[in-house]
């Protein structure tokens, strides 16, 4: 558990009051808090990266103004810090899909990732990746398993190179980085700091490693369907986006020593590639 000490000087920049107990996550320590003054008694959440690319995707959260995201209320410039809106909604997404409500969390996921991905006034954050960054770890893991996701890198190595609709992404648009704020809805936390073609940001509907029906053909040809329709996209390019990101995704896990979720990952690539026959 963090030590609610290294938040003091926060606390007091920021004319904040503790509202829970300190927690950590693999990139951050975060601290639930009410605030003062002119927001009295809204609940936030100071957020402390220890990662370079959390630091980044905070300037993207504030970049986004509040418009499919959580509001970024101060930000400190010096240590990347943030203090962010904190959703206090009993919904969870992940459980809705497991639970009967997954055509619903579908849909929740394609109006927040468009609110996302419509034009903002001002100029993205600088330091930014190109999605074929993001991708690094799949050709030379492809090229030692061969198969399957050998052919996933054929499909990532051309999208890549014909991108299509390019904006700011989230990267990482699964069911639990998408919150439930109450009135103002659905909306999205912990960006990466990435840029490229738009249905990248799809993938985790159909993908995500935590979905464990993701695999299900019929779960899988029903939300394709959904994403489609809402999201306004071809059915047959994002199958191959699926399984681009579904090689990566494997090839991530294996770099990890997981070979079992690796292979549950490519069970999805599979159902893509047996769409696109």
């Amino acid at each position: 558990m963090s030590n609610i000490n290294a938040f003091d000087a926060y606390l007091q920049r920021w004319g904040a009051q503790a509202a829970g107990e300190p927690f950590v996550t693999s990139s951050s320590d975060l601290l639930p808090v009410s605030l003062t003054g002119e927001l009295e008694g809204l609940p936030a959440m100071i957020k402390i990266s220890r990662d370079l690319d959390e630091r980044i995707g905070g300037q993207v959260m504030q970049w986004w103004d509040g418009v499919g995201a959580a509001r970024v209320y101060a930000r400190a410039p010096d240590s990347g810090a943030l203090l962010i809106e904190r959703a206090t909604g009993p919904k969870h997404l992940l459980r809705m899909a497991l639970e009967g409500e997954d055509d619903a969390a579908t849909t929740c996921i394609c109006h927040t990732l468009d609110q996302l991905h419509s034009n903002r006034p001002s100029t993205p954050p600088e330091d930014l990746l190109p999605l074929a960054v993001f991708f690094r770890s799949l050709a030379p893991m492809a090229h030692r398993e061969g198969g399957l996701m050998a052919e996933c890198a054929k499909q990532a190595d051309a999208l890549l190179r014909d991108q299509r609709e390019q904006v700011v992404l989230h990267g990482d648009a699964h069911h639990s980085n998408i919150l439930d704020f109450v009135q103002r809805g659905w909306l999205a936390i912990d960006p990466k700091r990435v840029t490229g073609e738009r249905y990248y940001d799809y993938v985790n509907v159909l993908c995500n490693p935590d979905l464990k029906t993701c695999a299900d053909p019929v779960r899988f040809e029903r939300q394709l369907a959904i994403v489609v329709r809402i999201a306004g996209l071809e059915r047959q390019r994002l199958l191959r986006w699926v399984m681009a990101h579904s090689g990566l995704s494997a090839a991530w896990f294996l770099e990890d020593g997981l070979r079992s979720e690796a292979n549950a990952e490519l069970a999805v690539a599979k159902l893509a590639q047996q769409g696109l026959a």
